[in-house]
């Protein structure tokens, strides 16, 4: 696999996706007060469900996605530390919408945690536009979405 390409994760890549989305969100961890909720997901469950796509050898980058009626999902963009400022999380979110395209939908939908300050500052720069902050449980999150159309 050519270090830039992105693929369907696969059954071999759960401890890969588990790590590395670990390693993106433990520094919140202090910051928020809470466990980021994508340390928590079933990451077996999701690759198993086509849901997770990989960047690098060995994995440095990943995108979990579901597909909705009208739009596309983005769960999670977890690129490693060690990989941060070096084009994956572009490369991630541009396959996001190329994604959606292929699957015929005009809008993606995200949303990031209040105290993720660094993210309110990466998602406009890619077209996202604030949808609305709401808490959602323990959690205050704004929401986005980016139109294709």
């Amino acid at each position: 696999m050519a270090d830039d390409e992105i693929r369907p994760a696969s059954a071999a890549d759960v401890p890969a996706v588990k790590s590395v989305t670990d390693a993106a969100y433990h520094h919140y961890i202090e910051r928020i007060g809470l466990v980021p909720q994508p340390m928590e997901r079933n990451h077996a469950a999701n690759v198993a469900a086509g849901q997770v796509f990989v960047t690098g050898d060995p994995v440095v980058g990943l995108v979990v996605v579901e597909e909705h009626e009208d739009h596309l999902y983005v769960d999670n963009i977890a690129v490693h530390p060690a990989a941060q400022g070096t084009g994956v999380g572009r490369r991630l979110l541009e396959f996001a919408d190329a994604h959606a395209r292929v699957l015929g939908l005009s809008e993606i939908r995200l949303y990031t945690n209040a105290k993720m300050w660094e993210n309110q500052k990466i998602y406009p720069k890619f077209g996202y536009e604030v949808v609305e902050r709401r808490v959602d449980g323990d959690y205050d999150r704004i929401h986005y979405r980016k139109r294709l159309d």
